[in-house]
This record gives structure tokens, sequence and C-alpha cells, in this order.
């Protein structure tokens, strides 16, 4: 599986961005797919994850009530939509892929990336 983001680039605190993460290849139903972020110096975070079928999500406790994760099958394509950003949320957002569901929510569990997008939030 291939991943591509998009959609990153500089906003103002309290503004909002929407990242899109288009997939190709081979997706079956039990595919997941996740937004992780890097900030600089930080290690590889989750931030949230849904199933390539059904209707559940999974967010990081900083993501909730703020980030909402969603699909299109039709096109393949994940998003991020982020709203009330703050200059913590400044990293680069990376799109994850593992065919099954994982164990635990973490980079590690994780094989497929794409490139990332930087998303920057001024104060």
């Amino acid at each position: 599986v291939q991943l591509v983001e998009s959609g990153g680039g500089l906003v103002q605190a309290g503004g909002s961005l929407r990242l899109s993460c288009a997939a190709s290849g081979r997706i079956t139903s039990k595919y997941v797919m996740g937004w992780f972020r890097q900030a600089p110096g930080k290690e590889r975070e989750f931030v949230a994850g849904l199933f390539w079928s059904g209707d559940n999500t999974v967010y990081a406790d900083s993501a909730k009530g703020r980030f909402t994760i969603s699909r299109d099958n039709a096109r393949n394509t994940v998003y991020l939509q982020m709203n009330s950003l703050v200059p913590e949320d400044t990293a680069v957002y990376y799109c994850g892929a593992r065919s099954t569901l994982p164990p635990l929510w973490l980079t590690r569990y994780f094989g497929s990336w794409g490139q990332g997008t930087l998303v920057t939030v001024s104060s």
C-alpha cells in the first residue's frame, strides 16, 4: 500500500486544516489507517485512527473534540479534519496503514507510511 499525504500548511492558532491521505494498492476491509504526527525533537505519536470498514474511530486524548478522522472508500482517501488548532499541534503529520487491527495504536505496529505533510500553527 502506498500513501500520499497532502493538506498541510501554515495556520494561525484557532484555525482549521484538513489533511488528506490518498492510498493506492490492495486495501482490504480489514485494513486500519491512522494519522500520526512528529514534532521537532519528539517521537512520532498516534493522533487518530479508523477501520477501512465500519464506523469505529480512535483518538488520542490530544485530538478528542478537536480532530475528526474520516474516509472516502470510493476515493481510497482518509481525511483528518483539525479544528481549534494550537501551536502544540505543529508537527509533520503522517498517514500509516496496517493490514490488521494493531495490538496498540503505536507507530511500531504500522508498516506503511506516507512522506508526511507539515502543519505549522502560529500563535
